[in-house]
């Protein structure tokens, strides 16, 4: 199982890579998956175990996450 970010903006999904990374998080930038659709078309995926310590990253940088998504 996988887990997916997607963003309304280039910007914000570059940033949420960003944030995640510099606190430790194995976080990457992927195409947005066929069955999902997001205006940008990047989404971020990661290891659903990390989703708390994501969602923690993303409230305390106020990153806008257009929605998440299990794989």
């Amino acid at each position: 199982m996988e887990c997916i970010a997607t963003f309304d903006t280039t910007h914000m999904a570059l940033y949420f890579e960003k944030t995640c990374r510099a606190k430790g998080l194995n976080v990457k930038i992927v195409p947005v998956p066929r069955s999902i659709s997001a205006s940008c078309g990047l989404a971020c995926s990661y290891p659903c175990d990390d989703f708390e310590s994501v969602k923690k990253a993303v409230s305390e940088r106020s990153i806008d996450v257009a929605e998440f998504h299990t794989i």
